[in-house]
């Protein structure tokens, strides 16, 4: 790959997926994209830019799917989820008390572990949520781990990555080598593709919005501009949760974070985000707006 390759490829992700390669990642596009070249019966990287220049629909995807990091397992880093539990929705089952209907949204899906580790979690809570609406969206950029997340299948390396035994024991059955979620905690999720750096305003408002570990990757500008239309998607009192190397301080006032509660925040009002120009993306669509 020669730089100028390097360049289009660094630009072309950008433009795409929000990632921001730095001028020294060459190793980590060939680690990536030479075996997807030889798959597809290429030469090399350079055809497959030559395919990527020509607007091949499938090669794009390909391209973006194989660069995008994927790397989850269930109750990942644990805090998030004890904040879920002790925390976020005991407020939020006093706050919509009277309306009985919670929606939450994970806005980087990948395989499916957060949905289903924060819906384990409100089945645990079922005695207390008896009669409630409940909605979580899992959102991601690649079609190929949509479709894992929604066959709720994980390998037993999988399932013993942050799982505990009993809740493996309780929501998930054994088939041969594999685990598969049961039904009931499948339904409870809706899988939708979405690309961030696309309009997202089509999905609603939410009480909780679980964005982690996926803003590291894009550049301050980009940051800036998803946490802006997050805050227009999120009740004025519910809860922001982002991975704990990310923060918006800072970045944006849109929101504020909750002291003692690591990767928790809070929006400010919502006024001052709407004022803010919408971001448009320069690039070509890659997914079906509904819901990474």
């Amino acid at each position: 790959m020669n730089p100028t390759e390097y360049e289009y490829l660094r630009k072309f992700l950008k433009d795409n997926s929000g990632l921001d390669l730095s001028a020294d990642k060459q190793y980590l596009i060939e680690s990536r994209l030479l075996p997807l070249a030889r798959k597809a019966g290429l030469s090399g990287i350079g055809e497959l830019v030559q395919k990527l220049q020509g607007g091949a629909r499938t090669v794009i995807t390909d391209v973006v799917e194989a660069m995008t990091t994927n790397e989850t397992f269930f109750f990942r880093d644990k805090v998030p989820f004890d904040h879920f539990r002790d925390h976020i929705m005991p407020e939020i089952i006093k706050a919509r008390a009277a309306k009985r209907s919670i929606r939450i949204w994970c806005a980087a899906g990948s395989t499916g572990q957060e949905p289903y580790s924060l819906a384990m979690c409100l089945k645990d809570m079922s005695a207390a949520l008896t009669g409630w609406r409940i909605e979580i969206i899992a959102t991601d950029l690649s079609q190929e781990v949509l479709e894992k997340a929604k066959s709720g299948i994980y390998s037993q390396f999988e399932v013993q990555r942050g799982l505990p035994i009993q809740m493996l024991m309780k929501y998930f059955k054994q088939t041969g080598e594999t685990w598969q979620v049961n039904p009931e905690l499948r339904a409870m999720i809706q899988h939708r593709q979405l690309n961030l750096l696309h309009d997202f305003a089509q999905l609603g408002t939410f009480d909780v919005i679980f964005c982690r570990n996926v803003l590291i990757y894009f550049d301050q500008d980009t940051k800036i501009n998803i946490f802006n239309r997050l805050a227009r998607q999120i009740e004025p009192d519910g809860f922001l949760v982002l991975g704990a190397a990310e923060t918006v301080v800072g970045l944006t006032d849109t929101f504020r974070p909750i002291p003692e509660r690591r990767g928790l925040y809070k929006p400010n009002d919502p006024r001052a985000a709407a004022a803010k120009p919408a971001f448009a993306a320069a690039a070509p669509r890659l997914a079906v707006m509904a819901g990474r």
